[in-house]
């Protein structure tokens, strides 16, 4: 498929662009009709919600609240009336608006005046829902009221509507994000060309992911969170999974392989380790499904959606982009380096990363227990952890909605903002209105009258709706209050919603964590055949996730540097984000394990020396795997200037998940873990490895024509172990082994620094060379008929890869 994409490269860029252009004229053609479903099957609230139904079907708009406050005086002098009135007014006869029902309008309306007469509102109605109202009728809205005020006279507006006008131009953080990852790949490639390719994959698998999302909304439930989480992750796989192929491909076109079959090979390898992870997302991301949860649905259908495109954009797009450029995706100096010198016989691993891997392997004890202390001490806030559910009164202190719920609270009582719903059927109510009202945390009962038969009690607590007293006070009136007056009755509301999804998503929450842990264990058994490497992987996950939910309680519940950062109030953790950030946790997390352990499994396999195998693998894939995390947490901390709330918080929990897990789990504590280990590492019972079957995650980069030996005469390989000086190395361990690992033979270099090993037959074998303080060095070598000369240089500390076959010499 890759050599396909890569010839018929301008048909699959069309077939891309038109597919993008699409997919965007049929979302805006169709608009969005997203819908924030909160219902829980089985909860009390969900009861109180059906019953309201049938008694008062659901208005079809929205309605926001227009709030002003005098600091002297009194909000019915007619000086304050004679400029509220005419902008109410004005607003009523704005095509698109329902009604207003005004304070000043007869005994009902005075219910909307402050008891100290300092604090006012009204409410307008919307014909459409919060998310189809056109911004510009928002907007002539807000200016309106707002230009009643003056001196003395404040005016604030409130509601879902007037969220939408406050918050940053939209996209604006998939642009900041774009730009940072830019950077990042800019500085990782050296190559304008190879830096763009990335972005251009995340674009297209992204862009087409959300506008078909858009289109889904139109026939399903999609919160309208959905997309900003589906361009949170898509961009951040999609940017990652492409960096993973280009740099794999330009590794290739290093080694001299033409750009064609360097591509090819790309794809052959970090392409199907593509496929893997965005795999295992999508598994990650349909085991939320598991909760029942029906507001996740739509947020599982979103984000699988653009992770799978991205993935497709990686393995067809960018192979066909890769045809374009040619060896253009290497930079310049790059370039010129392999005009002059001829394709790279070497590939080595960076120095600062060969001599932090070389730092591990010598004291793996101290640093495993630093870095466990450290995630230990990020974790230990996550034990004060509450769900819930934010709203207007978590936004930054500088917006209009949040000062007028600030207004509301002051004038009506901190529970005006989310009142509770007592909804009984039971006819007289006498007795339970008389019980409430004497219930301690309610500050006022309402009565509504019946419709339907159904009776609805507006309760409005004395506490905030995301206080705990609150949520005290609903299983006070669901556990004593109500059955204690002898009546059949439920207490809903947006504040009963968000405690019963909080409470059903707590006790879900451990069974969803097993399933995914146990699916990420089975399946790295099933890649490296080991118990131990699995077993490491799940425990970090867990780590991981204890340590980003503890940085976000101090931040978000605790309210640490929250202000400062105008991030806004502090509140409870939303409610939906632990199941969120867990599946992406551990999709994300798969990834970086993958790509680590697999390179030390390879020479693992090639040499049987477990400490090598990790001082290779975390040199070599170390570089590549805190680039694409740098990428991902500069993605995920973009969508802090999203304006949704829910959204800033899951960029700042997975941002700090991503950092923890790149830049101390699999750079210090995984690798540490596995040199204390030892062998272990790569142990499994010889029963389960005849049972498990076989996956190649990454196969080994191999020639067309495999070498493998042949019957013929035994032969032997010489030559010379030497310094970078080219001096000699006396006493070096030069070992020769099979393909699959078998040592052949072993032998100890000369004063002269001269060796030769015996070989059984013609083959590729690998010869592996290594004296301390000189360092290792190990690569394929092809035995033909006769004996084959190859000298050895070894250089101070340096960790370098398995080679590709040396060419027979005479």
């Amino acid at each position: 498929m890759a050599r396909w994409c890569y010839r018929h490269r301008l048909l699959v860029l069309l077939l891309w662009v038109v597919a993008l252009i699409g997919a965007g004229v049929g979302a805006s053609a169709g608009g969005t009709a997203y819908a924030n479903v909160f219902s829980l099957p089985d909860t009390d609230s969900k009861s109180a919600f059906d019953l309201m139904e049938k008694a008062f079907p659901k208005a079809a708009g929205d309605t926001d609240t227009v709030v002003w406050k005098v600091d002297g005086g009194s909000v019915r002098d007619a000086s304050v009336r004679a400029r509220i009135e005419p902008a109410l007014e004005k607003i009523g006869r704005m095509p698109g608006v329902g009604a207003v029902s005004s304070p000043y309008a007869g005994a009902r309306g005075a219910t909307q005046i402050s008891a100290d007469g300092t604090i006012a509102y009204a409410q307008l109605t919307f014909t459409e829902r919060a998310n189809e109202v056109p911004k510009q009728l928002v907007q002539d809205v807000v200016d309106t009221a707002r230009a009643a005020e003056r001196g003395g006279l404040r005016v604030e507006l409130g509601g879902q509507a007037i969220n939408r006008i406050q918050g940053p131009p939209t996209g604006l953080s998939e642009l900041v994000g774009l730009a940072a990852a830019a950077l990042v790949l800019f500085l990782a490639f050296g190559s304008l060309f190879a830096m763009l390719l990335p972005i251009a994959v995340a674009v297209f698998g992204v862009g087409i992911g959300l506008f078909s999302t858009q289109l889904i909304s139109h026939v399903t439930d999609v919160p309208d969170i959905a997309p900003l989480l589906a361009s949170l992750i898509g961009l951040g796989v999609g940017i990652d999974y492409a960096l993973f192929i280009v740099t794999r491909h330009r590794r290739g076109l290093l080694r001299g392989l033409e750009p064609e079959e360097s591509a090819a090979v790309a794809l052959n390898t970090s392409g199907r380790a593509v496929l893997f992870a965005g795999g295992t997302v999508c598994i990650a991301l349909a085991g939320m499904l598991v909760t029942n949860l029906r507001f996740l649905d739509g947020v599982v259908i979103g984000t699988s959606l653009t992770v799978v495109l991205s993935v497709l954009a990686a393995v067809t797009l960018l192979p066909a982009l890769l045809g374009f450029l040619g060896p253009r995706v290497l930079s310049r100096r790059q370039r010129r380096r392999l005009a002059a010198e001829g394709p790279a016989r070497q590939e080595r691993a960076s120095s600062l990363a060969a001599r932090w891997s070389a730092t591990v392997q010598r004291r793996p004890a101290w640093i495993a227990a630093l870095a466990l202390v450290v995630m230990v001490l990020l974790a230990l806030p996550v034990l004060s952890l509450r769900l819930g559910a934010t709203d207007q009164g978590n936004d930054d202190a500088s917006t209009t909605t949040r000062r007028a719920y600030d207004l509301l609270a002051e004038g009506f009582g901190p529970g005006f903002n989310g009142p509770l719903q007592v909804v009984s059927a039971d006819g007289d109510t006498t007795a339970l209105v008389k019980d409430i009202a004497g219930t301690r945390g309610v500050a006022r009962v309402v009565p509504l009258p019946p419709a339907h038969g159904v009776t609805v009690i507006q309760v409005v607590p004395t506490t905030s709706p995301q206080s705990e007293q609150t949520d005290r006070l609903i299983d006070t009136l669901r556990d004593e209050v109500i059955p204690g007056a002898g009546t059949r009755a439920h207490v809903g509301g947006v504040t009963a919603v968000s405690k019963d999804f909080a409470s059903v998503t707590g006790d879900r929450l451990p069974y969803f964590v097993v399933t995914i842990v146990g699916l990420g264990f089975l399946l790295l058994l099933v890649a490296f055949r080991s118990l131990l490497v699995p077993l490491t992987a799940a425990v970090m996950n867990l780590v991981a996730a204890a340590a980003s939910f503890g940085v976000l309680v101090a931040i978000y519940q605790w309210g640490w540097g929250l202000e400062l950062l105008g991030l806004g109030k502090e509140g409870p953790i939303q409610a939906f984000l632990p199941v969120i950030m867990l599946s992406l946790l551990f999709g994300l997390s798969m990834d970086y394990q993958v790509f680590l352990v697999s390179r030390m499994h390879e020479e693992w396999v090639h040499t049987r020396d477990n400490a090598r195998a990790v001082r290779v693998g975390l040199a070599e894939t170390s570089r590549v795997i805190n680039s694409a995390a740098l990428i991902m947490v500069c993605v995920f901390l973009a969508f802090v200037l999203s304006g949704n709330q829910g959204a800033a918080m899951a960029g700042v929990g997975l941002a700090a998940a991503v950092a923890l897990d790149a830049f101390v789990l699999r750079t210090a504590l995984v690798p540490a873990a596995m040199h204390l280990f030892g062998r272990a590492n790569w142990w499994l019972p010889a029963w389960l490895e005849r049972r498990l079957p076989h996956l190649a995650v990454e196969p080994a980069e191999e020639p067309e024509e495999a070498h493998v030996p042949r019957p013929g005469p035994a032969s032997v390989v010489h030559g010379f172990i030497r310094t970078e000086e080219g001096e000699p190395v006396h006493g070096a361990s030069v070992t020769l082994l099979s393909k699959g690992g078998r040592q052949l033979d072993r032998v100890t270099s000369l004063a002269d620094g001269s060796y030769i090993v015996a070989v059984p037959g013609p083959g590729t074998y690998l010869l592996a060379a290594t004296a301390s303080p000189h360092g290792s060095r190990a690569h394929h070598v092809v035995v033909a008929d006769g004996p084959l000369a190859h000298d050895v240089e070894l250089t101070e500390e340096e960790v370098d890869a398995v080679k590709q076959p040396s060419p027979p010499r005479p």
